[in-house]
């Protein structure tokens, strides 16, 4: 078991402080290939000279996290591969550019143990562009677990107040159904984008964080939903995009069928769940639109 003495880090009811914001780059190539890795097949999103050509909402999601400000000796460790994606909650402010440089800047919001000696970690970050719009919010949910087997992280006391919430379905038949096949290779060009986790493509990673195989990023399922759900609700326009807000509850394989039964929740909003199989692999979801 890992060695940890807890110590306060966060207050109760406060956040840490924000980290000094970093200046992330990018081109029109980084745009186009994020959203072929996603399953974006609207011209919009993968053809630069399309009329009305938008970076997809979803595309600043893996920056979750960074310029954190953490005290890391007082937070419990975790190898890579044992580090997963638990939740994620996304909200488009306004549009991002279609290339340049944007800052980000993030602060931890709490720390909590979470099942048998994992710990669940929440951070919120904001994305502004060069003239100081603010474009996204983030707010990024992880398990971190220990190394002998899962959930090894020896008990510490939580701290700060946590975002995540439970979102019960309706007991009565979706309002709308979508379905979508994850090509084998979905892994391979997602990790592209810029997440190199070994988990997403090595056999031997995957089975020291405790699966059979490779599985599909929690991110590239994230935005799986996304451009399914603004496609059926907002006749894919990245404008009408409001918030996306998801927890993963377990993996999706490349090869997978991945079906999302959405109930309407009042105007521009529907909860919903994903499914593969019998397997519910996104649960307490939600998505709004304008």
């Amino acid at each position: 078991m890992i060695e940890y003495q807890p110590r306060k880090i966060l207050s109760d009811d406060e956040p840490g402080p924000w980290g000094d914001p970093v200046s992330i780059a990018y081109d029109q190539r980084d745009v186009l290939l994020y959203a072929v890795g996603i399953g974006c097949n609207d011209l919009r999103q993968v053809w630069e000279g399309q009329d009305g050509f938008a970076v997809f909402p979803t595309f600043p999601i893996r920056w979750g996290g960074r310029a954190i400000k953490l005290d890391e000796a007082a937070l419990p460790p975790s190898p890579g591969p044992l580090t997963i994606d638990a939740e994620r909650h996304l909200m488009q402010l306004a549009p991002l550019p279609l290339s340049g440089s944007v800052q980000v800047r993030s602060r931890l919001l709490s720390v909590q143990p979470r099942g048998k000696g994992s710990a669940f970690l929440e951070f919120e970050s904001e994305v502004t562009d060069s003239g100081g719009q603010l474009c996204t919010r983030m707010i990024s949910g992880s398990f971190r677990r220990g190394v002998n087997k899962l959930g090894d992280i020896a008990p510490f006391e939580g701290a700060g107040t946590s975002r995540s919430m439970k979102i019960e379905m309706p007991a009565k038949a979706p309002d709308l159904e979508l379905s979508v096949r994850i090509p084998e290779t979905q892994a391979n060009v997602y990790r592209l984008s810029g997440d190199y986790n070994p988990l997403h493509i090595d056999p031997e990673a995957a089975r020291f964080g405790g699966f059979d195989k490779p599985i599909l990023h929690g991110l590239c399922t994230y935005g799986h939903c996304a451009q399914l759900l603004l496609g059926a609700l907002a006749d894919n326009d990245a404008a009408r995009f409001g918030a996306l807000k998801l927890r993963f509850s377990s993996p999706v394989i490349p090869g997978d069928e991945m079906i999302i039964r959405a109930w309407q929740d009042g105007p521009g909003r529907v909860v919903f769940e994903a499914r593969c199989d019998e397997r519910v692999v996104v649960n307490n979801a939600f998505f709004e639109y304008r």
